[in-house]
């Protein structure tokens, strides 16, 4: 690791840790114990000759055989995670270490927060086959609180019958099966408790720049990206006491840690060095400004772990490191549904609700020709949310989140989107992983899209051939923190003074009262790229006048907004009620608890028409507000809007989804249901 600065203290009530663990029963062959090596290579490949970091060992003793775990042995995997960034970055590592996986995995994650949230929906979704996860909070009371010394108190935190562990940074990627790191605990002697590879630079020596005081180190001293630890023996030779003496006799003549928590072990293995088993370096070659790690993968017939621990991360200063970005990258947009692999040879439970879906699965008849379309509803898509940093806005109660839905051929709406609503927004992507990395990039050289931390961008990722809309809205609305929120489509501006606009009329109608209403704010469109956005009411009916707006598709599907009566719109001073209509689908503000969208409907045609019609069926009021708008702007049809479009057997399979909801309904709310049957009874068209 390189110094980073002096870690953050945090306060001990945000300090509350998650133990999130996650089974990861993972089977596949046997590892390939029988390669030749190169002479004198062993120690670099991966091998430990006899003796090796011991002290009664010769050079001339022969080298001892490759341990190889049991078949079916679950190998135990810690790392610490916290805040955003990091979320991320563990993903990219996961998915390395399950691309080589050949025995079962059980992650524990300690995490703050802010991970813990994002992992646990992350994971619950993947369902990689054979996966629970168990949850836990840790309480931070005893410990110090900083993020980047929790390592250090490992022992006391991971589950008491716990006697071995594998510890990793997030920063790291495998190359190889982490299987054959396992293995190497068989080279602990009986006092060995602690596992690392020489650090690969000349830090600890002090020499790298005028008055540079390290932590002191057994010689180059260790790194502790990739840790090996006997918590049992840690645990019997008092390691919490080991490490707080040392690090406090330490600080009295030293300065704050500059590395954190390998400062403090290569302290105390300074002055125990009877605790440490030196493992082959590449199991961790580390790509640092001042890396010596060439020595390493020069003489190496394959590596193991690649260890980005510089600030720069891919853009360190390397004349190898395109080959290692490139390894990297192979991982970080790797399709994670393809590590969904069915895994033989390990009994192992499976994931939960893994056992209903392939019930409801094997039930579907692949010769109906609707199945794609029923495939596509119990499909579950892996979901990273706030994918970005996000810092909420404070608490006020009458505030509202935009939420709305976009796929990467919408990404250029989000910049005007932004000058348009200064408020809170809750987004949901749908993108594939090598997408998902084009948006960050596409956010980070965006000065306004970089400037919002207000904004919750939510990754689905994309499976299967129809676009799951109300999913994805439903995603957006769960993550909402606002009492009410705006359910809107990217595809649509706001009038610049909407937000403010919003929040006052939920106050002016007391809807925190209790009140059950959607405010509607109506809908308009142009048909021109490049327009006057309109910054009044009186400026928006002066172009409508002037055909450079239209009420929203007026000329396509003029029913499904009709009953906002734009004429009396025009005239309005004050909110107005109106009544539900067949194939109604208005844009509403309502509160957070609202009913969710079905998710039944992907693809185009009855997605939002489905939700106004759960609205009105639960009594909620239709008030339109008078000076409210929002305008469409003009783009390229969807894919799915050309199906259905184009193909009879589209229409007919929504047709089919519209009766069973409408069955659905009936059930859910009996006879007051019965009002609703009109609009099965209706023309077909779009929606």
């Amino acid at each position: 690791m390189l110094p980073r600065g002096r870690p953050r203290a945090l306060g001990a009530a945000a300090l509350l840790l998650l133990l999130f663990l996650i089974g990861f029963f993972l089977f596949g062959g046997d590892l390939d114990y029988g390669r030749p090596r190169p002479r004198g290579a062993a120690a670099l490949d991966g091998d430990l000759p006899a003796g090796y970091g011991g002290h009664n060992s010769s050079d001339c003793d022969p080298p001892r055989p490759r341990p190889r775990p049991p078949k079916c042995e679950l190998l135990q995997v810690a790392i610490v995670c916290a805040g955003h960034n990091s979320s991320r970055d563990i993903i990219t590592l996961v998915k390395s270490m399950l691309f080589y996986r050949k025995n079962p995995l059980h992650l524990h994650l300690v995490t703050d927060a802010v991970a813990r949230n994002i992992l646990e929906t992350l994971f619950h979704t993947w369902m990689v086959p054979a996966v629970w996860p168990q949850v836990s909070w840790i309480p931070n009371k005893h410990y110090s609180g900083l993020y980047g010394l929790m390592k250090l108190v490992l022992p006391g935190v991971l589950p008491p019958d716990l006697v071995r562990v594998i510890v990793l940074d997030t920063d790291v990627t495998f190359a190889s099966n982490i299987a054959e790191l396992w293995a190497l605990f068989a080279y602990f002697s009986d006092k060995q408790v602690i596992g690392l590879v020489e650090n690969q630079s000349d830090w600890y020596f002090g020499n790298l720049w005028r008055n540079h005081r390290p932590w002191p180190a057994l010689g180059r001293g260790f790194n502790t990206g990739v840790i090996l630890l006997r918590l049992d023996r840690l645990r019997q030779a008092g390691w919490e006491q080991m490490w707080k003496m040392t690090a406090t006799r330490e600080l009295l003549t030293l300065p704050a840690t500059s590395l954190a928590d390998q400062d403090i072990f290569n302290a105390v293995i300074k002055e125990h060095p009877w605790l440490v088993q030196p493992l082959p370096c590449v199991w961790n070659v580390q790509l640092s400004d001042h890396t010596l790690a060439e020595r390493c993968y020069s003489e190496a017939s394959d590596l193991k772990v690649i260890h980005w621990n510089s600030p720069k991360k891919l853009r360190v200063k390397n004349k190898h490191v395109e080959s290692f970005r490139n390894l990297y990258l192979t991982f970080l947009e790797y399709d994670g549904n393809l590590l969904r692999r069915e895994l033989f040879g390990c009994p192992c439970p499976l994931p939960p609700g893994a056992k209903q879906l392939q019930r409801a699965l094997a039930r579907l008849d692949e010769e109906d020709a609707c199945f794609e379309f029923r495939q596509q509803q119990l499909t579950v898509h892996r979901v990273h949310i706030t994918f970005l940093p996000h810092k909420p806005p404070p608490s006020q109660p009458h505030d509202v989140t935009l939420v709305a839905q976009l796929s990467m051929d919408r990404l250029q709406m989000l910049e005007a989107l932004c000058r348009h609503w200064p408020g809170p927004m809750s987004l949901a992507l749908y993108l594939t992983d090598a997408e998902a990395q084009q948006f960050l990039r596409f956010v980070e050289t965006s000065a306004v899209l970089s400037a919002r931390q207000d904004v919750a961008y939510h990754v689905v990722y994309r499976e299967g051939p129809f676009y799951p809309i109300n999913q994805l809205r439903n995603v957006a609305l769960a993550q909402a923190l606002t009492p009410y929120v705006f359910l809107s489509d990217i595809d649509f501006l706001p009038a610049y003074s909407l937000y403010d606009y919003l929040r006052a009329s939920i106050k002016q109608l007391e809807l925190d009262g209790g009140r059950k209403a959607a405010l509607v704010v109506p809908a308009f469109e142009t048909l021109h790229y490049r327009f006057s956005f309109p910054t009044s009411k009186a400026e928006l009916l002066a172009l409508l006048d002037a055909g450079s707006l239209h009420t929203f598709r007026y000329h396509e599907w003029p029913r499904g907004h009709a009953p906002t009566d734009y004429a009396h719109w025009r005239e309005a001073q004050e909110p107005y009620r109106v009544q539900w209509a067949a194939d109604y689908e208005p844009y509403v503000v309502v509160p957070r608890d609202c009913p969710r969208y079905d998710s039944r409907f992907v693809g185009f045609g009855w997605n939002k028409v489905a939700h106004i019609m759960e609205l009105d069926a639960q009594e909620y009021e239709l008030l339109v507000l008078p000076e409210a708008f929002i305008i469409h702007l003009p783009h390229a049809p969807s894919l799915d809007i050309s199906r259905f479009r184009s193909s009879p057997t589209y229409r007919d399979c929504l047709q089919a989804l519209k009766d069973e909801f409408h069955q659905d309904l009936s059930r859910s709310y009996g006879a007051a249901a019965l009002k609703y049957l009109t609009a099965l009874q209706q023309p077909r068209g779009p929606v």
